[in-house]
């Protein structure tokens, strides 16, 4: 079976498992300006560990569904490894306000927020505040777009 007709399988499985789309195909992930590299090339973990935005260095990656991620550590990428869904950008890394309006736009690393544990990119820092101004809304509504905003 060709590559992306397994990611397919996989991303519709989740999708019925419940997970709301949290495994999603490696051609449905936003990456960016670096082709392949997921979150831009920022480090998923220390978004979370370290409470800020971290370039990751392209000597420690590690890869996921196809998908390339950068870290500033390999305490991190180690991290990663263990549990990948903890700390992947939601929504595939688009940004989580276009999603809760019903469309896609790319995910900017450097306007972000973890809520719950979970990591949201959005367009841009203005975005990020107009989300902020209701997360809980607006993940209800993005929830409930995803995965379809993909098709």
């Amino acid at each position: 079976m060709q590559r992306r007709g397994v990611l397919g399988l996989i991303a519709g499985a989740a999708a019925a498992l419940g997970t709301a789309g949290a495994a999603v195909a490696a051609d449905k992930v936003f990456t960016g300006l670096v082709a392949g590299v997921g979150a831009g090339g920022y480090d998923v973990v220390a978004y979370q560990s370290e409470n800020a935005a971290i370039p990751g260095d392209p000597a420690i990656e590690a890869s996921h569904e196809g998908v390339r991620y950068r870290f500033a550590s390999a305490r991190n990428r180690d991290a990663f490894r263990a549990d990948p869904q903890k700390y992947l950008p939601h929504y595939g890394g688009y940004c989580a306000w276009a999603v809760s309006q019903g469309y896609t736009a790319k995910g900017d690393p450097e306007a972000w927020t973890v809520v719950d544990g979970r990591l949201y990119l959005n367009y841009s820092q203005s975005v990020r505040a107009q989300w902020s101004q209701d997360i809980a809304g607006n993940v209800a509504k993005a929830d409930a777009n995803w995965p379809a905003v993909l098709d």
